[in-house]
């Protein structure tokens, strides 16, 4: 068997699969360098472990609650617009069967089919489940799996949360002296393998995934940390 035929995605449920992934990878990602940014910046007003604690987890509450509500109701927007084309295509083939059966016919010789085969192969799919049939090839959507708002919005809130443990980890386990050096490090490193993670999801460049999600969060911790710093010194 061929080694490339044999690695690639070949439906649209891998697809979905590969989809999820990298929005959970994505999810971390911007749970990694809000946190980061917000205990860093707190940490280079304040030395005191619970105001940095609490502004931390705060954080991760607020980021998480509003990951989860923005995925839901993106979610249930999409669904809403699936089952409504769903719902007119099934109209449309309950009033318009011989136009539905020509449109499907020109699908088919749009992809190479000729017009005789086209025709033989709309026919026999048809006849078997028109519906079926029309709203894999017209519409590419599975009524079985479509998204469900609840689940997005749950995987998104714990990927979240997942990817901001780490950075207030970091900021609140070593000591004083060396917590901005060890969550910055920390934070660099999973930002890199965050970023190289969504660039083999995406089928992208590793290299300027990879550069473009540490440079990111690397100026996000610098401009809040000068920022605490600043503030935390004219405070003084």
């Amino acid at each position: 068997m061929n080694k490339h035929w044999s690695q690639e995605p070949h439906n649209r449920n891998s697809g979905i699969r590969l989809n999820k992934l990298r929005a959970a990878v994505l999810g971390a990602n911007d749970g990694i360098v809000s946190i980061a940014g917000l205990v860093v910046g707190v940490a280079g007003a304040t030395n005191d472990r619970t105001a940095i604690f609490t502004a931390g987890l705060a954080g991760i509450l607020a980021g998480s609650l509003s990951m989860a509500a923005g995925e839901y109701v993106s979610v249930s927007s999409q669904r809403d617009t699936e089952q409504a084309i769903l719902g007119r295509e099934r109209q449309e083939l309950e009033d318009f069967p011989k136009e539905e059966m020509e449109e499907l016919k020109n699908i088919y010789v749009s992809k190479g089919l000729s017009a005789k085969t086209a025709g033989a192969v709309a026919k026999e799919l048809t006849l078997k489940d028109a519906y079926a049939a029309h709203i894999d090839a017209e519409l590419g959507i599975d009524p079985e799996n479509l998204a469900n708002p609840w689940h997005a919005a749950i995987a998104s809130a714990l990927a979240f949360l997942a990817g901001a443990a780490l950075p207030l980890l970091a900021i609140m386990l070593p000591p004083q002296n060396i917590r901005i050096a060890v969550a910055f490090i920390s934070t660099i490193i999973a930002l890199m393998l965050t970023g190289a993670l969504s660039a083999k999801f995406g089928r992208a460049p590793v290299a300027k995934a990879v550069i473009r999600v540490t440079a990111g969060g690397a100026l996000a911790m610098v401009v809040t940390y000068s920022i605490g710093h600043l503030i935390g010194t004219t405070a003084l």
